[in-house]
């Protein structure tokens, strides 16, 4: 129900629940968890591209199902060790994702968009943040999530009211960075990653880390970790290969070393 493949230094997730609408069981968020736990860890490993086979990215949860785990177990079915798809608890995810969605893409899909770093959807893509609807919060990280991303007022206009938007204002308010045809969903995503993976990955994770931490820290905590890092990125032999292509007038070929 989740697919996971390398390909090119691009690990491709692929939500494949296709009858159910790509509803989330327990297994299939574990199976998820797994995933982005893989990309991690995988030095082959330097982009991952999100995305969902069938005419939906997902509903969201199969609730009857989750609700009752979470009920008895009392917790997110994400082990300590494993990085959280959504990024509320586990181990920091340092590599790139790119979700790319399309359908009825609901609850804990805006949430796993939302974790993500570059996000792009189809023209008709539907989205809703309808926990409010259903007597529940959202626990994905939309409620901390959403107002940093687009604004206090945008994100509470949809997360207090559960009301169904369209891509037109999920580009308005940030949520996505392009909107796409159906067809040219994944050929974009996969353009994107692939530029990404061409890149230095040391260079790559930093200026994650470095956006983070402008983001989420204080500002001269974040200013403090620039130059620090520019010098031993400097010593790499990345940095070298990428001034000598530079001189040469040819692509790099980067080794994360």
């Amino acid at each position: 129900m989740i697919e996971s493949l390398v390909e090119n230094k691009i690990h491709h997730i692929i939500i494949n629940r296709p009858e159910e609408r790509n509803a989330f069981t327990i297994n299939m968020l574990r199976d998820l968890a797994r995933a982005y736990t893989e990309s991690e860890n995988n030095e082959n490993i330097r982009v991952t591209v999100v995305y969902a086979r069938g005419n939906h990215f997902t509903l969201g949860l199969d609730l009857p199902e989750v609700s009752a785990w979470i009920q008895k177990n009392r917790s997110f079915p994400v082990l300590p060790d494993q990085v959280n798809p959504f990024g509320t608890s586990g181990k920091n995810r340092t590599k790139p994702v790119v979700v790319a969605a399309h359908g009825f893409t609901f609850t804990l899909g805006i949430e796993l968009m939302l974790a993500g770093d570059i996000r792009i959807c189809a023209e008709k893509t539907t989205f809703s943040q309808m926990e409010t609807g259903r007597g529940i919060i959202p626990f994905g990280g939309a409620t901390i999530q959403f107002p940093r991303l687009s604004g206090w007022g945008n994100a509470m206009r949809y997360l207090l009211t559960g009301d169904q938007f369209d891509a037109k204002e999920a580009h308005r308010i940030g949520l996505v960075q392009e909107i796409v045809k159906k067809k040219d969903l994944i050929t974009r995503a996969m353009g994107i990653a692939e530029k990404i993976a061409s890149n230095a990955p040391l260079a790559v994770r930093a200026t994650m880390e470095a956006a983070r931490m402008g983001v989420r820290s204080p500002y001269d905590e974040a200013v403090d970790y620039l130059m620090p890092k520019l010098l031993e990125l400097m010593e790499t032999r990345d940095a070298q290969e990428g001034m000598a292509s530079f001189m040469e007038k040819r692509p790099p070929v980067y080794r994360g070393e």
